[in-house]
């Protein structure tokens, strides 16, 4: 990344890695940025917990925000905060019309400290909670028109999730609302047996390629981003997923202009 231009169009950067306003890892970071556009992504807001927002935490990404000048800032609908505790996991929320309120108040107010929009990811989950009133597809699309947010849409845990819990993964993305849609994970999962766990540590699977085929039919041209996150491979491997998610895209949305 130092020596030359990126070889990919553009970069997603996980953004607690990149607080202290100094040091090698922001000088790196903003190199990135004067080659291509760069995407903070967020794993510590807890949007979804009942301790109070952390303001030195949104503080400090405010500041990178200012910094970097991001194309996306991004984090996920989940919780993982607790009586001061914070958990380092991404846990899902019950789906009820109290959770979706608590959610949307805490988006406003993250929103109104960032200056900006910002997107959700929806997670990957082995559990369910019983009080769930709709479904996960439901609540993220209201969470987004009522806090006036987006969606990062993550085709792998859709797919996770739907084998986890045995639903539908093509009712999910039918029942996104597709304005709120403005970015895509892809990555690898491992196969536990009883459930699928969300590990990052592979190529994307067949059966998430369809599912994102599927994604793109419905949204359009969405940035699309491989993550991986264990056992990671040579760069060329990286690149080489990243050029098939721009080949199926080109390739499902060249069939839908024909057939427009």
């Amino acid at each position: 990344m130092l020596t030359g231009q990126p070889p990919v169009d553009w970069m997603e950067a996980v953004s607690e890695n990149y607080l202290a306003p100094g040091g090698r890892p922001v000088a790196v970071l903003e190199k990135v940025r004067r080659e291509v556009p760069v995407a903070l992504h967020g794993v510590s807001l807890a949007i979804g917990s009942t301790d109070p927002l952390d303001r030195p935490y949104l503080a400090a990404l405010r500041a990178l925000v200012d910094r970097i000048e991001p194309a996306i800032v991004s984090d996920h609908l989940c919780w993982g905060r607790h009586g001061g505790r914070y958990a380092h996991d991404l846990w899902p929320l019950p789906f009820t019309e109290e959770a979706l309120s608590h959610v949307v108040e805490r988006v406003e107010r993250v929103q109104e400290t960032l200056g900006r929009q910002v997107l959700l990811e929806n997670v990957s989950s082995y559990v369910a909670f019983r009080e769930s009133t709709m479904s996960e597809w439901e609540f993220i699309g209201a969470v987004a028109r009522r806090a006036d947010c987006g969606i990062l849409l993550d085709v792998n845990n859709i797919y996770v999730s739907a084998r986890n819990h045995g639903f539908a993964a093509a009712d999910y993305i039918a029942g996104v609302p597709a304005d709120r849609v403005a970015q895509f994970h892809l990555a690898g999962h491992s196969d536990k047996g009883a459930y699928l766990f969300d590990s990052h540590d592979a190529k994307v699977p067949e059966a998430v390629w369809d599912l994102y085929r599927m994604a793109v039919a419905r949204f359009g041209q969405v940035p699309s981003l491989i993550e991986w996150d264990d056992k990671i491979p040579e760069l060329e491997v990286l690149v080489g997923e990243s050029r098939r998610a721009a080949s199926i895209e080109a390739e499902v949305l060249g069939r839908r202009a024909v057939g427009s």
